[in-house]
């Protein structure tokens, strides 16, 4: 049966440790829909200048380009060092795929999809192998009716599921919003509000949080998406 892992790993292991050395105050989380060779991470808690100059300094940042920004958070493009993509490629190759990750006090919380507890304690005692001291929090089994549980609609779970065995959440990614669109027969716009809207539904559950459901807004493909079921889940 399918599982969650939501892995807690050290940033001085894995990515962006000197940042978090530098800019104590530091959070980070990955961006999942922004279309770029590099991933995007939404980075706070310090000043532009301050966080340039971190990550200037840190060596697991090969290059950095910030692409948007507000008052309380930043958007840069990264590229990290072949170390971090490393155990990156080697969690992905396990059969990994990644959900969603996010830094506040100099450790990693990253959340993963196996296909079942044996392949979620091959990727741990890869990352052990690594050198990555990992811990193992919240699990849970994805079942056929997860998704309707927690407030998903046929046309999110759908999408969400195609893009996960298309590649769309891999780095680098295997298939384009764009591709994943034309393949669900909706328009770019539409995935990308539907992916959004599936994205906000899982964090309020993982956080516990209040939500009404939202009606699907695009206007598109209302009926059944031709997405097959992952099996076995």
């Amino acid at each position: 049966m399918a599982t969650i892992a939501e892995f807690h790993v050290s940033a001085e292991d894995t990515a962006l440790g000197e940042s978090f050395e530098r800019c104590p105050d530091l959070t980070c989380e990955l961006e999942r829909v922004v279309e770029s060779a590099w991933p995007g991470v939404w980075l706070a808690g310090a000043d532009d200048d301050e966080i340039a100059a971190a990550l200037e300094a840190d060596p697991t940042v090969e290059e950095f380009e910030r692409v948007s920004g507000d008052d309380d958070r930043t958007l840069y493009e990264l590229e990290f060092a072949e170390a971090v993509c490393s155990v990156v490629e080697m969690v992905l190759d396990e059969g990994g795929t990644l959900v969603s990750a996010k830094a506040e006090n100099g450790r990693w919380a990253v959340r993963m999809r196996f296909r079942d507890r044996e392949q979620l304690r091959t990727v741990y005692e890869r990352l052990r192998e690594h050198g990555v001291d990992v811990e193992i929090g919240h699990l849970s089994e994805l079942t056929d009716s997860s998704w309707e549980e927690i407030g998903l609609t046929a046309q999110q779970y759908d999408s969400l599921v195609a893009a996960i065995r298309r590649g769309y959440f891999e780095i680098p990614r295997k298939v384009s919003m764009q591709e994943l669109a034309e393949e669900l027969e909706i328009s770019h716009q539409a995935l990308s509000e539907r992916l959004r809207r599936a994205y906000g539904t899982l964090a309020r559950a993982e956080l516990d949080m209040p939500f009404e459901l939202e009606p699907e807004a695009d206007g598109e493909g209302s009926g059944e998406v031709a997405a097959d079921r992952v099996e076995n889940d």
